[in-house]
């Protein structure tokens, strides 16, 4: 889902903005950006999207020989995929509920847009659950063609395997009680905006410890990741007043 931003620039400064950033950006004739349409909902894919799964997939080990780029192309893929179908979950849901969405893959993920206010905190509640949701049951049926399907050791099993991989941690990861993660915004939508203070010391208290165990497991991507929300959370505390 969406991550919350500053507010957007208006008059001058908005003019001032645009031509700040046009000298920094490619020229029009350029498209790195990826534009497309699945079931009438518009997908939007940045590079960084791509960069985050190549470093996600082990591009920063090196890459020597044809099979090890071959097995980073069958990650990227998979992941693409399987972070497609979480979002489109969380879109489709919107869109049962007649509503205006789209698709945007980003850095770590994505999100589905919504307009604000608009959902009630069972709709908000149902909306973010169908991310995590359809995303295992994606990553269940890509379990069970590999066990059960009659496929030789080719590309398609190891593709397989990291759909497989990716869906359920993925997820899982997706469904601790961290904001902006999806379980934080499930945990918002249980407690009410009145207790949103809870919502993000759950965060900041969770991200810290899953922090710390990753710094424990020598795992200093995910360590990194769990300090960056909980510095989000933290400040997000912070900003909050008491009620």
């Amino acid at each position: 889902m969406k991550f919350l931003g500053r507010p957007p620039l208006s008059g001058p400064d908005r003019i001032s903005a645009k031509r700040a950033l046009r000298s920094f950006l490619p020229p029009p004739t350029v498209r790195a950006v990826i534009n497309f349409r699945l079931f009438g909902i518009s997908v939007t894919v940045h590079p960084i999207f791509w960069l985050t799964l190549a470093l996600i997939g082990g591009a920063l080990s090196g890459i020597s020989t044809k099979m090890e780029l071959l097995a980073l192309a069958l990650f990227i893929l998979a992941g693409f995929l399987s972070i497609l179908v979480h979002e489109m979950g969380h879109a489709l849901t919107i869109r049962h509920y007649r509503l205006p969405t789209e698709i945007v893959l980003q850095a770590f993920g994505g999100y589905a847009t919504h307009p604000a206010g608009v959902l009630t905190r069972l709709q908000s509640f149902l909306v973010t659950a169908a991310g995590p949701g359809i995303q295992l049951l994606l990553g269940v049926a890509a379990l069970l063609v590999f066990w059960y399907a009659p496929l030789p050791d080719t590309p398609i099993r190891f593709f397989l395997l990291d759909l497989v991989w990716v869906s359920f941690v993925w997820a899982i990861l997706n469904c601790f009680p961290i904001y902006p993660l999806d379980g934080g915004r499930m945990l918002e939508s249980i407690l009410g905006p009145r207790r949103i203070r809870a919502v993000f010391l759950t965060g900041l208290v969770t991200a810290a410890l899953l922090g710390l165990a990753a710094v424990a497991l020598s795992e200093p991507f995910m360590a990194i990741f769990m300090g960056l929300f909980a510095w989000q959370n933290w400040k997000s505390l912070q900003q909050t007043p008491s009620r």
